[in-house]
């Protein structure tokens, strides 16, 4: 059996998963607060042989809990989180947890992500501000003053580090464990007026794009040499059964 065939084709799969994930990493470079991929690999056992033969498996994407850079914007609708927070709103299915804190007030006066979903408090209810109300005021704790009336607060939460994360469009994203809110604003928080950017750097990325670009033509070289070899054999010492 030739192993190193099916080793460079299992690698090549690997690869090609790992070019598509940097792609879209850098399709995202300007996207705010966006979480980049990463590919987790393992190596499958094969013990058909005599001897046991590693292969790449397709790999596992693993959504980045990098931050992004923060950068002000001057509009008083837009927080940044401080700290490894994340605000929520209500989605179509349930909770979603992003940084993407660039907000807008709705015609009836709910707090909305600019997609348009509903911003919800750490009890899990909907924020609703007065259109005409005047300037906003969002303190570190997410608390919200208009006309000098606190009327209510983002919630700021935390996903424990051990959950795995889905992805929700480009900024959001769903865990497999239930997030709590925050309550202590020492180290967490928010910071009105700015913007987190995206967690890619795309010269890192670039960088990953080039390496995997020649470790798949190494692999492809590989394959050509093995299935060289099959051939040189079979002409050497004739097809089986003749």
């Amino acid at each position: 059996m030739q192993s190193a065939l099916y080793v460079g084709l299992s690698a090549q799969v690997a690869l090609e998963k790992r070019l598509q994930t940097i792609a879209n990493n850098v399709a995202n470079v300007n996207t705010a607060a966006f979480r980049t991929d990463v590919v987790k690999f393992e190596t499958v056992l094969s013990k058909a042989g005599a001897n046991p033969v590693a292969f790449s498996s397709p790999g596992d994407n693993i959504i980045s809990r990098e931050t992004g850079n923060i950068t002000e914007s001057g509009n008083p609708l837009d927080v940044a989180v401080v700290g490894q927070g994340w605000l929520a709103f209500a989605g179509p299915n349930g909770t979603v947890y992003t940084r993407d804190g660039r907000l807008q007030i709705a015609a009836n006066g709910d707090l909305q992500t600019v997609a348009g979903f509903p911003v919800i408090d750490a009890g899990g209810a909907q924020i609703t501000l007065d259109p005409n109300g005047g300037p906003v005021s969002i303190a570190r704790s997410g608390a919200i003053t208009q006309d000098n009336n606190e009327i209510g607060t983002i919630g700021l939460f935390n996903i424990p580090t051990d959950a795995n994360l889905e992805r929700y469009g480009n900024s959001g994203v769903t865990p497999d464990r239930p997030a709590t809110a925050i309550a202590d604003f020492s180290r967490d928080g928010f910071k009105q007026g700015y913007v987190e950017g995206s967690g890619a750097n795309p010269m890192m990325e670039l960088t990953k794009l080039m390496a995997a670009s020649r470790a798949f033509d190494g692999t492809n070289s590989m394959i050509e040499g093995t299935e060289s070899s099959l051939q040189n054999a079979i002409r050497t010492l004739g097809e089986p059964g003749k």
